[in-house]
């Protein structure tokens, strides 16, 4: 990124808004984390994060930013809203009044959302109180009963509603997507955490620094290769043919129909990541010995994790691709403006060879971001890193940063201000 192209993204005050605001709401919500819930006991707590941090409340705790380990008031994070919205979006499929909703553009959309608001503060509700149930089991409690929990249950819901209003903003004032840009920010602000734990170990001799070479050397690696396949296109050639409107002629053009990878980004690994932290959270707080065994086998590094989680993968890279990409449309969008991919007859040819594609690339998608998303699980058995340091978060990082950068590239050039990328590499890469 040249610094010049940095400094012109504050010589437009639109985007210079933008940016500010999109901080301004990421720093209220990195203070929030720090805002400690009421009643609990601080080293009690400590101690259930230091036996436990490697499994299941490790993954939950880097999705809410370290927000769990206090027990902020922003302890369950986003992640009820993104539960939230995969019932709603599944329900979509199912629902016919939802379906008809979702083509209705603006207003169905806006209806669809407050649904999911409904489906968050519900979940919130359900998670607030069954940590708070879990908590005084756990011995984490000053003064254990009703008067807690439901001061707990109101305090978390109230922390994720809010949350929840700050993604919205980001998305609706700001620059990038909010509730991404929120997990981000949580990622990122404890890599710090990370590095000084990784100086830790190697001063007490449990790691040795060519290890940590190493490790350095494959996280840049993976970086630059999900940088590359994120940016990968499939490019579908589209010949416009000549007509003629009055006295001009239009089309006869050549150009192509890209296909991404990746057409679903980051959103498979964070869907099935609160799918898997859901179950599995309710099962630790029911002594049940049955019940116990099954969370105990649904933990981040365990084979039974590994492989629904890589199952979820599969199923949102399909699923969201299915709803975001309508082949059929694209087809007879194409056939209304006198576009054919050469030897292909429009209409359904058109749309069956467009989804034939499209699930091959979206299949290799899958392949890829599993591949990615459990080297958390090889990095903590095998050389005993922090958890941060690998799969799900870098994707996620690495996935946010290129979207938002994409967003300020385009208000930059939409201005006719150089990007952040060369012009030959933009131009070889669109």
């Amino acid at each position: 990124m040249a610094m010049g192209s940095f400094q012109n993204i504050f010589k437009i005050p639109e985007l210079k808004n933008k940016v500010f605001f999109t901080f301004a709401l990421l720093a209220v919500y990195r203070i929030g984390v720090h805002v400690p819930t009421p009643g609990i006991d601080s080293a009690a707590l400590a101690q259930i994060f230091a036996a436990h941090k490697d499994g299941m409340l490790g993954m939950f705790n880097m999705f809410s930013g370290g927000a769990l380990e206090r027990l902020s008031v922003f302890a369950l994070g986003i992640m009820p809203y993104i539960s939230a919205s995969i019932i709603l979006q599944l329900l979509t499929v199912v629902i016919p009044h939802l379906e008809r909703l979702s083509k209705e553009g603006e207003q169905g959309r806006k209806k669809i959302t407050q649904y999911t608001r409904y489906g968050t503060v519900v979940l919130s509700i359900i998670q607030g109180f069954g940590i708070s149930v879990g908590l005084e089991q756990m011995g984490a409690v000053i003064n254990p009963g009703w008067a807690f929990r439901i001061m707990t249950l109101t305090t978390l819901t109230a922390g994720t509603a809010f949350i929840m209003w700050l993604g919205e903003q980001i998305t609706e004032r700001g620059i990038g997507n909010g509730i991404s840009l929120i997990i981000f920010a949580g990622i990122v602000a404890r890599l710090p955490i990370a590095i000084v734990n990784t100086f830790r170990l190697m001063s007490t001799g449990e790691i040795s620094i060519f290890i940590v070479l190493i490790l350095v050397i494959f996280m840049v690696a993976v970086i630059g290769f999900i940088i590359f396949v994120e940016q990968g296109q499939r490019r579908i050639p589209v010949q416009y043919a000549k007509r003629v409107v009055g006295r001009k002629m239009y089309g006869g053009q050549s150009t192509h129909l890209p296909l991404k990878i990746n057409t679903s980004g980051v959103i498979p690994p964070i869907f099935a990541s609160s799918l898997m932290m859901f179950p599995a959270t309710a099962a630790g707080f029911i002594n049940i010995p049955f019940i116990q065994n099954i969370a105990a086998s649904m933990t981040p590094g365990n084979l039974l994790y590994e492989i629904f989680y890589i199952g979820f993968i599969f199923f949102f890279c399909f699923f969201y691709t299915a709803v975001t990409f309508k082949p059929d449309e694209v087809a007879e969008n194409m056939k209304k403006y006198g576009g054919y991919i050469p030897g292909i007859r429009p209409g359904k040819s058109t749309a069956d060879y467009i989804d034939k594609v499209l699930t091959r690339i979206t299949l290799g998608g899958a392949v890829y971001v599993s591949a990615v998303c459990v080297l958390p699980s090889v990095l903590i058995t095998k050389f005993n890193v922090p958890f941060y340091f690998g799969g799900t978060a870098l994707l996620i990082v690495v996935g946010v940063a290129i979207d938002t950068i994409s967003q300020i590239e385009s208000h930059m050039l939409n201005r006719n201000y150089e990007g952040f990328l060369k012009k030959g590499i933009r131009g070889r890469g669109r």
